[in-house]
């Protein structure tokens, strides 16, 4: 059974039981407070905190997904038997629909009679000792008896009881959902059990973090949830592992097809780095990140350039990352759609940044060799320079040369050198840019922080006024020129642009891009004026209010209004503000850019000139 095979069934087996089948979101994630999506539940988390509706939104409290996810964090152990940056996470969710049976009944006649597997045991959480058993004046949370019932039920006689560090999930943050998990193993084709499945039943609430909850020290109370959930997430890479009778991930054909387009004198830990980080800046480029020296761009430039610092020391020829390049594409452009339509642009920035890379790569290694550090063949040199973190940020910020080039090639130089060191130096020079960027702004802080908009001083709040009234004559352009189905999936704006995700199913073309550019230009020319108004929330639906359908809005809710002196009304927004007060305000409208943002999604990039 291929990888894709094995992704469709699965998808196929969860719709057939009446679970909404939900595309994958972007990698670059709605939510401020991480990089990168990492798990399949992020999309969904506002529905576990009943801030979201699901029967509104998917007309179902199940469903299901394949989401892409991308974990910084496991950058440096790629090459090892299962470690990745890009993965896939396999998933179903239920928002009160059903818990811990029908959840465990489903995985297990998935694993069992749709894929043919043998569990070789499960876990469930246990009170029995540890920091939140009621030791030490902390909270007891009950034993999860439930679940060892389903899974005896079903003839599971291997389970085994695991305590509050192994199986119990959350809160992420200071406060919120949590619960006991249950986690499944299979063995792979070496008879080592591997964790293919981890269920998470959401049924608390703690006012309080996880950290807290270990301590020992957990004295607030533990709530139920109104709406128990169901969360859980299954990697994909590992499970065509066991489903393929593999030892290892990278003998699956979601790899080895990849590998074998590699010259074979490279050795492997490099080969499997190659094609994962190749497969990771395809994923990333295709949802609109591009290389640069901040936040996800950082990481993309990381992946890129490891690769073709590879190419330089092993003579890989251009032509076989550009074709592993091309083959990944088509390989995953059957179900994201998103790589091969943002194909051309992925061959281009790859091509862009190994040409801008090469200008200082030569002189980068010239530099390491200047610290006698034997590139070719890694050998130890008794006499070599100390490489510290202040050194190794130096090689990084003058050549491009990524952390961990400097430790791989380094040899005994780099042997005290860390990736926390590093990151603490590259975060000090951050620092330092920052303070120049606040002496710049005199000094001040923020004056707008809404999450959407942020602004330092009076002048960057003016423009990023004029953009997000320019965001909001976008959306009703769109659904003027593109049509009624058309939606907000999200928006970020900054002082440069306005970037925003609408509902779409193919590539804008470029006469409808012009057509949406003068849309707009003509609605600003014609200046109209705006209106603020606070009314019930179902008095502004009634009105024909749009909103951002991932939010629950209060009873109470901020309406503005763009109104011509007709009093014919062009668009309706709830929103929280601030807004010009005439359109003529805002400026000229340009369209810098459209791209997919993930399946079914656009992303339009536009910008203002006075």
């Amino acid at each position: 059974m291929t990888g894709a095979e094995i992704r469709r069934k699965f998808l196929d087996f969860f719709s057939a039981r009446g679970h909404k089948i939900v595309p994958s979101s972007s990698l670059l994630p709605d939510d401020p407070s991480v990089l990168l999506t990492t798990a399949g539940m992020q999309q969904f988390k506002h529905y576990y905190t009943s801030t979201a509706d699901a029967m509104r939104d998917f007309g179902s409290l199940n469903t299901a997904s394949a989401q892409k996810c991308f974990r910084t964090s496991d950058i440096d152990e790629v090459g090892d038997d299962t470690h990745l940056t890009f993965f896939e996470m396999l998933g179903n969710f239920s928002f009160g629909g059903y818990l811990k049976k029908e959840a465990i009944e489903y995985a297990h006649e998935f694993l069992t009679k749709e894929l043919g597997l043998d569990i070789s045991y499960v876990t469930i959480f246990s009170a029995q000792g540890g920091p939140a058993s009621g030791e030490g004046g902390s909270i007891l949370i009950p034993s999860d008896e439930e679940s060892r019932a389903a899974w005896q039920a079903l003839g599971v006689k291997d389970i085994r009881e695991e305590g509050i560090d192994d199986v119990f999930w959350g809160p992420t943050g200071t406060s919120g959902p949590c619960g006991p998990t249950t986690e499944i193993y299979c063995k792979n084709a070496n008879g080592q059990d591997v964790e293919v499945w981890n269920l998470v039943f959401n049924q608390f609430f703690y006012p309080g973090s996880r950290e807290e909850l270990l301590s020992g020290l957990a004295t607030k109370s533990l709530e139920k949830l109104k709406n128990s959930g169901v969360d859980t997430g299954m990697g994909f890479e590992r499970l065509a592992m066991i489903v393929q009778k593999k030892k290892n991930i990278y003998e699956t054909d979601l790899f080895a097809p990849f590998l074998e387009l590699l010259p074979e004198n490279i050795p492997e830990r490099e080969r499997r780095i190659t094609v994962d980080h190749i497969r990771g800046s395809v994923f990333l480029l295709a949802d609109g990140v591009r290389p640069s020296n901040k936040e996800a761009g950082y990481v993309l430039r990381r992946l890129m350039r490891r690769v073709f610092v590879y190419e330089h020391v092993y003579t890989i020829p251009a032509h076989v990352v550009d074709t592993i390049t091309h083959d990944i594409m088509h390989e995953y452009g059957e179900f994201y759609k998103e790589l091969l339509e943002q194909s051309d642009a992925i061959r281009t920035e790859i091509s862009a940044e190994r040409e801008r890379f090469a200008r200082t790569l030569k002189n980068g290694l010239k530099e390491l060799k200047s610290l006698k550090i034997n590139i070719s063949d890694k050998v130890n040199v008794s006499d070599a320079i100390h490489i510290t973190a202040k050194s190794a940020f130096k090689l990084y910020e003058t050549f491009g040369l990524p952390y961990e080039i400097i430790k791989e090639f380094g040899g005994s130089t780099s042997k005290s050198l860390t990736r926390i060191d590093f990151d603490a130096e590259f975060e000090k020079h951050q620092e330092i840019s920052r303070a120049g960027q606040e002496k710049k702004f005199g000094g001040h802080g923020l004056v707008l922080d809404t999450g959407e908009l942020k602004a330092k001083d009076a002048d960057e709040l003016a423009r990023v006024t004029r953009l997000h009234s320019a965001t909001h004559l976008l959306q009703a352009a769109l659904r003027k020129v593109l049509g009624p189905d058309v939606r907000q999936m999200g928006s970020d704006i900054t002082i440069e642009r306005t970037r925003f995700d609408f509902s779409f199913g193919h590539k804008v073309t470029q006469d409808e891009l012009k057509t949406i550019e003068n849309e707009v230009n003509h609605v600003i020319e014609s200046d109209l004026g705006v209106t603020q108004e606070t009314m019930p929330f179902a008095e502004a639906t009634a009105r024909g209010a749009l909103h951002f359908f991932r939010e629950k809005y209060p009873e109470m809710v901020k309406v503005y209004s763009f109104v011509a002196k007709d009093g014919a009304v062009y668009s309706r927004e709830l929103c929280g503000g601030p807004h010009v007060t005439h359109t003529l305000e805002i400026g000229k409208f340009r369209i810098m850019k459209e791209e997919a943002s993930s399946s079914g999604v656009r992303r339009i990039r536009a910008t203002i000139e006075p």
